[in-house]
């Protein structure tokens, strides 16, 4: 009996110990908020909807910008930092992640992005968010600020987040919660390749019940919309309330949009028909084939998140180039649309190169910027706050040494609302610490 206990006992140390080992909260300290007017003077300023202001000023107080311009009134207990030579831009947006949710792939227990079942309307991701990931520190250093958190699996995955990437706890770094209800529309390609294992006839079944599904999902959500909405009056009973189709309702009412998965031209087509059938808003994400589909998606103004742009062809005989061309394409049709990097957890800080890549073929500098800036704020409705330099709007920013779409560019500093973050990382601890290792070997050598 009590080596039985001793074995257990060690047991437990030993999956503690592991644990502490792997899951560890990140090192850097949340800022505090601004609590005296901060003066960037010097600067070349790229407010992104207006002029580049060359040797300009940023006054920014209270966590918003305050004044702008080539010769400002700077008050007496403002801090002045000189940035001569130096960049500032919006803190950039990242629309479509996973962070927060996921640390470690191979470790279930730090994957909590998606629930059991089908259909989760209900799923808030935000209050699944761990603050302490040590991929917030790795993400905001290359100069991205804000990032929507989003849950995967399923017909009806729940609803997204967007994020300041810097807080205590989840309620700190929420900026909008939700931002849309996520939706991953039935794959509708048949697939013959060889060596599949499901029969052509299978496939359309399993499409079939899948737009079925779909359809009984937001026929019941209308009606426990209507019978909620009766509820209480003169001879209706009152509704017991369904946390699931209680989340349906802002969607149900145009409050807030779906966010599709598609990225064929059939389902875009079948999305698109499907959303002006269920008079629902939607936001197309992925969008492979959008280019195809660009007359439709702007005489529906329906918005695009592209994601991802290095990326392989969606189809095989594409041209190599096709993902990089899509923002140029969606751009001279007209489309609306925003770049995301999506391209799994963890490499969320290359959204710029994916923004570098679509304006290398074809995208102009200045949409490129605006793609992970403004636009990206205006889908997500939060172009009041941030996106571009403008007085009254968030001190969301960053101080570069250069374009930050450049891998050679480095981000100096980075403000969210005012606030002074710690841009330290683990990237960077551990790129000094075998820095000094290669050079202590050198020394030994000689």
């Amino acid at each position: 009996m009590i080596i039985k206990k001793i074995y257990k006992l060690g047991f437990l140390i030993a999956f503690c110990a592991f644990w502490s080992m792997i899951i560890k909260a990140s090192d850097q300290i949340p800022a505090p908020p601004q609590k005296y007017p901060i003066a960037l003077i010097g600067g070349t300023i790229h407010p992104v909807n207006s002029p580049v202001i060359e040797k300009g000023m940023i006054l920014f107080d209270k966590g918003k910008i305050t004044d702008i311009g080539l010769n400002i009134r700077i008050p007496s207990d403002a801090v002045k930092i000189d940035i001569t030579g130096k960049h500032v831009y919006p803190g950039l947006i990242e629309a479509k992640s996973q962070l927060g949710l996921t640390e470690i792939n191979s470790v279930s227990a730090t994957r909590d992005f998606a629930e059991t079942g089908n259909v989760n309307p209900n799923v808030r991701v935000e209050v699944a968010i761990n603050p302490e990931s040590e991929r917030f520190p790795v993400t905001r250093a290359n100069g991205i600020a804000l990032v929507v958190s989003l849950p995967s699996g399923g017909l009806i995955s729940g609803k997204a987040a967007l994020l300041m990437l810097d807080g205590w706890t989840w309620e700190d770094m929420i900026m909008k919660a939700p931002v849309g209800m996520v939706l991953n529309w039935p794959r509708m390609r048949i697939r013959t390749p060889f060596g599949l294992t499901q029969r052509i006839e299978e496939q359309r079944k399993q499409i079939k019940e899948q737009l079925d599904e779909l359809s009984n999902v937001f026929r019941e959500a209308r009606a426990y919309k209507a019978a909620r909405e009766a509820s209480g009056k003169k001879g209706v009973p009152f509704h017991k309330i369904d946390v699931r189709w209680e989340a349906m309702l802002p969607v149900l009412r145009g409050e807030l949009p779906l966010w599709v998965n598609a990225n064929s031209l059939l389902e875009i087509k079948s999305a698109v028909e499907w959303a002006d059938r269920e008079q629902v808003k939607m936001v197309l994400m992925g969008g492979a084939d959008a280019y195809r589909a660009a007359d439709l998606l702007k005489r529906k103004n329906i918005p695009v998140i592209v994601t991802p742009i290095l990326r392989l062809p969606y189809r095989r005989d594409a041209d190599y180039d096709e993902p990089f061309k899509l923002p140029a394409r969606l751009y001279e049709a007209g489309v609306k649309f925003c770049i995301a990097g999506g391209s799994g957890s963890g490499n969320e800080r290359n959204l710029p190169y994916h923004v570098a890549m679509a304006s290398a073929y074809g995208l102009p500098k200045d949409e490129a910027l605006k793609a992970v800036t403004l636009y990206a704020a205006e889908i997500l409705g939060v172009d009041d706050q941030v996106g571009s330099l403008e007085v009254g709007k968030d001190a969301t920013l960053i101080v570069t040494t250069g374009d930050p779409l450049e891998i050679i560019t480095q981000v100096e500093k980075l403000y969210i609302k005012g606030r002074n973050i710690d841009l330290n990382n683990k990237h960077k601890t551990l790129y000094l610490k075998y820095q000094e290792k290669y050079q202590q070997i050198g020394e030994r050598e000689e």
